[in-house]
């Protein structure tokens, strides 16, 4: 068959599509920004790449007239926008428009649990989308999952800081509500296992783990699946908006989508039975295989998708990414730096494992406080790392950075900054004539952006210097 996937650079989409050519199937991959397509798959006969932005109509012209099957995989959990539910009302209307005008049979849509009376602005959101997407014109396919989990994923990330960082923690009384969480090899199983089956043609399915759990609960088993001690008290005093700092400062979450958790998360996440589990053969995994699971995942350094490389991450790298990769010449300020090397390929090495847990080779303190100084701000600091210690691509997250450009091939990388800054800044590194060259550029706004660079200015010296002397040696 041949399936259009939106959403094809998100967590679950990124992971969808192998499986979905696995089983034979020619796939279509819709993507806001085309730079962002993956570079593994752009050989593979199997996969095409379209762009479009389904809050603008008129990019949805090029979506196949012959698909069979289409998954709806675009939701967000930022909370920038008042207009929030409007927009994603809006993308799921400029959807079902475009895809009825198509001959796919079935769309998939993977929405949240939203079984409880008092619904968060999210999964009201999702519930809404759903009624959107209803038509005559093809069959729907709902699949309703509560917390996910799976490295890279936002829940198991958030836990996974919450956790290896805090032997005692006193936590919000929202720890105490119940959820059934399910792994992510679940509900891509269930995904891909229903593309084509009429049996589930205008049906709509909580799926969900075996077990009922507080989140409290969740953290605790967490713990013993990694072998630590951890002891939680829970208090009702944190107000919503203390919750969302306690989780923004304790991870590596940004302020907004700790907003938005803390907001879901005072909602009961409970499904309801049906007969899915049997008409797929899915036997949904425990919450500790689950997690166990997912740290073979990550010691084996194949993570294939992370919450983190998200745009909504940050929240502030919110235009396509093309406007990113021709850094600016005018009105800047510069620190440029080069020097020879002898093996440009361990050198590419060193720049490609730059960030993270190998951190930036010069001035770990002072970058480090770089990172703090940021999150007292509200800032994302460096909570953030990187999704791979080895590779980069473009739109992965890079500590407070973001990739704009990455290839080995031209021997190049370009980030672009995603700390608060009163202004634009760049990061490049590139090896020409045996030579890296190094270039930190800064576009201030107004004087107080001129300012900041001229009080950073003394650092930069020395830490920019250390670094390319490490690269490059």
């Amino acid at each position: 068959m041949k399936i259009l996937v939106t959403g094809a650079t998100g967590y679950i989409g990124k992971r969808l599509i192998p499986l979905l050519v696995q089983d034979g199937h020619q796939v279509i991959c819709m993507v806001r920004d085309i730079l962002r397509a993956d570079a593994n798959y752009v050989e593979e006969p199997h996969i095409d790449f379209i762009e479009g932005d389904f809050l603008k109509p008129k990019t949805l012209t090029n979506i196949p007239k012959d698909i069979d099957v289409a998954y709806y995989l675009i939701h967000s959990m930022s909370n920038s926008s008042k207009d929030f539910e409007d927009l994603e009302a809006q993308c799921a209307e400029n959807f079902k428009d475009a895809l009825q005008k198509t001959k796919v049979k079935q769309v998939i849509y993977l929405s949240g649990i939203t079984n409880d009376e008092n619904l968060s602005k999210h999964l009201r959101s999702r519930k809404q989308v759903e009624e959107i997407l209803k038509t005559d014109s093809y069959a729907t396919t709902i699949f309703k999952a509560g917390i996910i989990v799976g490295s890279g994923s936002s829940s198991f990330e958030i836990i996974r800081d919450i956790v290896e960082k805090l032997p005692f923690m006193i936590a919000p009384k929202w720890l105490n509500t119940k959820t059934q969480p399910l792994a992510v090899r679940d509900v891509l199983s269930y995904l891909s296992k229903s593309a084509g089956d009429e049996r589930l043609y205008d049906e709509s399915y909580d799926i969900f783990g075996p077990e009922v759990l507080t989140y409290k609960e969740m953290l605790l088993e967490f713990a013993e699946v990694r072998k630590l001690k951890r002891y939680i008290l829970t208090v009702p005093v944190m107000t919503p908006k203390l919750s969302s700092y306690w989780l923004y400062f304790v991870t590596s979450t940004s302020y907004k989508l700790a907003s938005s958790l803390v907001d879901s998360m005072g909602v009961q996440i409970i499904g309801k039975q049906s007969n899915i589990k049997e008409l797929l053969n899915i036997k949904p995994l425990s919450y500790k295989e689950a997690v166990s699971l997912a740290f073979e995942k990550i010691e084996q350094n194949s993570i294939i998708s992370s919450w983190k490389d998200s745009m909504i991450s940050s929240g502030l790298l919110k235009n396509s990414i093309h406007k990113y990769v021709n850094v600016p010449k005018f009105g800047c300020f510069k620190d440029y730096k080069e020097l020879p090397i002898t093996d440009s390929q361990e050198t590419i090495r060193k720049i490609w494992a730059i960030g993270g847990d190998t951190g930036w080779y010069y001035g770990t303190i002072l970058w480090r406080i770089r990172g703090y100084m940021d999150k007292m701000v509200g800032g994302i600091g460096l909570r953030r790392g990187r999704t791979s210690p080895t590779d980069l691509h473009v739109g992965d997250s890079l500590d407070f950075w973001r990739v704009i450009f990455a290839d080995k091939d031209k021997q190049k990388l370009l980030l672009y900054a995603e700390m608060k800054l009163p202004g634009e800044a760049w990061l490049e590194f590139k090896i020409e004539d045996n030579k890296l060259k190094q270039t930190a550029t800064f576009r201030p706004r107004g004087l107080a952006g001129r300012l900041y660079w001229y009080s950073v200015l003394p650092f930069h010296g020395f830490i920019f210097r250390g670094m390319i002397n490490k690269l490059a040696t």
